[in-house]
């Protein structure tokens, strides 16, 4: 039996957003995005092991590898929807910035779903959908890329046309906003969003009230789009001058481009 794998993980672009108001009962925002995974990666290796345990390691200093991680969950999920026991450890090589709208997390944990049911081979491709819809919002897209129409939590997935394009990113290096806090700055809102990420309307907001998001306000004002619920920008067709920022307060990613996979074995 097969007791290593290596999956490759691609990060995500809303391309637009759409919120809508939370819903009572579910207690989350249904949206309305086109999504679309780009040439940036992640690495997930699993290995098997007979101590029983998950163990995750990894490159990064701004994650936890305890049951607290995407990934560990997405594991024990697994293994408790299979009875499967094993133990396995999971190597994250982060390269997709965190807490930065680019579903770094869900794209790891659905690699480490892909992987689990690579070595294992216990459930269908629609039961791993189904699994993945328990852990979190971007995870179905992560399993589908490519561009697509996502819906409700994001699980409503229908693709679209794939259209090749550059893109670049930049990141405020000091500022981490988590999907919490943008759709908790969208539920105070009392006027309609005009822009083509509604979280990212939100967040202009409330820095006029605040001044909590000065570095939304200033990319903002460079014509460059939020993702998802930021601190990622992203600029279509062409490279970011790396003059106009001080590269010291801002990450600048550039010479990337739109991919039409999603995660994969390598």
């Amino acid at each position: 039996m097969q007791k290593t794998v290596k999956i490759k993980c691609p990060a995500k672009i809303n391309l637009d957003l759409r919120v809508f108001e939370k819903d009572p009962e579910t207690g989350f925002h249904p949206i309305k995005s086109i999504m679309q995974t780009i040439g940036l990666y992640d690495y997930i290796t699993l290995n098997l092991n007979d101590n029983g345990t998950i163990i995750l390691d990894g490159n990064s200093d701004e994650i936890p590898y305890d049951e607290n991680n995407l990934c560990y969950k997405a594991a024990k999920a697994y293994l408790d929807k299979t009875g499967i026991e094993s133990g396995i450890h999971i190597n994250i090589e982060k390269n997709i910035p965190v807490a930065a709208g680019l579903a770094g997390g869900s794209t790891d944990a659905a690699g480490v779903l892909t992987g689990l049911n690579k070595l294992f081979g216990a459930l269908s491709d629609e039961e791993i959908f189904e699994l993945a819809k328990t852990l979190g919002s971007d995870l179905n897209f992560c399993l589908v890329g490519g561009t697509a129409l996502c819906q409700g939590r994001g699980e409503k997935i229908a693709k679209m046309p794939f259209y090749n394009f550059k893109l670049s990113l930049i990141k405020p290096k000091n500022l981490k906003i988590s999907a919490k806090e943008a759709y908790s700055a969208f539920d105070e809102l009392n006027e309609m969003s005009d822009m083509r990420n509604d979280l990212e309307f939100a967040l202009l907001k409330t820095n006029a009230k605040t001044g909590r998001y000065k570095e939304i306000e200033y990319l903002n004002s460079l014509g460059f789009q939020m993702s998802g619920s930021g601190p990622t920008f992203f600029l279509r067709d062409k490279n970011i001058n790396k003059s106009i920022v001080d590269e010291n307060e801002y990450l600048i990613i550039n010479d990337l481009n739109s991919v039409n996979s999603a995660v994969e074995i390598v």
